[in-house]
């Protein structure tokens, strides 16, 4: 017998705020658990009681007078997605109120339903009134937490934001075209009105659908011929300049949307390494390329411990979709906001630079290589490749001629678009021949 949404979501976001765990990680067993009317639902639930966890958690604070214990978290949860419910879904309050209280007894914590009870209902009540207390409170007006609105607005000033707007809203669904199946405007033709479909801006490739759909539903998916990636990720492709003969690595590269678009921009490229550091990742490569159809050689190893991998043959192309903070796609991922700690950024940035400069040797001269982030952290992005610029006598920047992106003292840097890409950093760095 399948369980109930709200049961399965107290308890996935429970999981989120005791143990730290990424709802990516938590969703899809969670999902298996309910119904398959029930799916979009749980979904909503979980993701939508992130996106705004910071701004329902401040409410719940104005009316919880003693904190729960850690064990409690999915209690905590069940109070954070009644809240989700009354502000900002279309649930009638007495059964949002009503189906929400009642998880207590499924969790087997009696003791929490008149506790439940009470908090939604005082919610309900002073709705407004807690509304105005609060309005002007920038974790409550922008729903991200103080050390992140600072980052943002110390990073990007007058168009923070927007980039606080854009992570609160529902990501566009993108997909891309591989265009040996078929162009652009003649598959636009074989969408369904209702999908409103149409170009992105800046991928020639890309393709932004107003309306999610099944992606078994769309025409040559089961085939090859189209995949989902944001038009943002899109953009790797174009830059690594790749020609027929080429060795192109495609290090971090789980879960293989980029390593596809590799393949199927240049066709001819003559051998392409695909690492990473996470086998059960590596399966999620293999899958994609699997249904692609397309050829990689899959590489479990540490990018910044080249000896245990590389076989000393220099790659022509390289591209670092380095790990990052994940802050320019919080509207993929809202648990961002609650997972992620300032001093992460720190470590991040470190990490960055060490693969940087391992993955260097394994370039050839006059070779290029792709640094790529979603983040739009400048500690994560232009000053990291400012730092290897200046530590790495071989490296020079390629200045991009691009229609897209802010200029930064090195690189350029995507912010998250409402109706368009999400956030995104690029820089590209050619090995000169010689040492001089």
């Amino acid at each position: 017998m399948s369980a109930k949404p709200r049961e399965v979501a107290a308890s996935t976001l429970g999981q989120v705020l005791q143990h730290q765990r990424s709802l990516s990680g938590l969703l899809p067993p969670a999902l298996e658990k309910v119904s398959d009317g029930d799916r979009a639902l749980l979904q909503e639930l979980c993701y939508g009681s992130m996106r705004w966890y910071p701004q329902l958690q401040t409410i719940l604070s104005q009316l919880l007078t003693k904190a729960l214990k850690p064990k409690d978290s999915d209690i905590h949860a069940l109070m954070i997605m009644g809240l989700y419910q009354l502000l900002h879904m279309r649930i009638p309050d007495h059964a949002a109120i009503a189906e929400t209280v009642e998880v207590t007894r499924k969790l087997k914590k009696q003791w929490a339903t008149k506790l439940v009870n009470g908090i939604l209902r005082n919610a309900q009540r002073r709705k407004t009134e807690l509304q105005e207390a609060l309005s002007g409170q920038p974790v409550f007006e922008h729903a991200h937490p103080k050390w992140l609105i600072k980052a943002i607005t110390d990073a990007w000033g007058n168009a923070a934001g927007s980039v606080l707007t854009a992570n609160n809203a529902h990501p566009p669904f993108t997909l891309r075209l591989n265009p040996a199946f078929s162009k652009r405007e003649a598959y636009l033709k074989q969408l369904p009105e209702s999908l409103g479909a149409s170009a992105c801006q800046y991928s020639p490739v890309g393709i932004t659908l107003k309306k999610a759909c099944d992606v078994f539903e769309l025409p040559l998916f089961e085939a090859g011929g189209v995949s989902v990636q944001d038009e943002a990720a899109q953009l790797a492709a174009t830059l690594l300049d790749l020609q027929a003969g080429h060795r192109v690595l495609d290090a971090c590269c789980a879960p293989g949307g980029k390593t596809g678009h590799i393949l199927e921009t240049e066709p001819q490229i003559d051998h392409l390494s695909a690492l990473d550091s996470d086998q059960k990742r590596l399966l999620r490569v293999e899958e994609n390329l699997t249904r692609l159809k397309l050829p990689a050689q899959l590489i479990c190893g540490d990018a910044t411990q080249c000896q245990d991998w590389w076989d000393q043959k220099c790659f022509d192309r390289i591209l670092v979709d380095a790990p990052c903070s994940g802050t320019g796609v919080i509207r993929r991922h809202p648990d961002i906001k609650i997972l992620r700690k300032p001093a992460d950024i720190v470590k991040l940035s470190g990490l960055q630079l060490e693969i940087l400069e391992s993955l260097w040797a394994t370039l050839r001269p006059g070779g290029r290589l792709v640094y790529a982030t979603c983040s739009v952290m400048p500690e994560e992005n232009s000053r990291v490749i400012e730092a290897f610029l200046t530590q790495t006598p071989d490296a020079v920047e390629y200045l991009l001629d691009v229609e897209w992106g802010i200029p930064q003292t090195c690189g350029r840097q995507l912010l998250p678009s409402i109706d368009g890409h999400d956030g995104f950093y690029y820089a590209v760095l050619d090995k000169k021949t010689t040492s001089g």
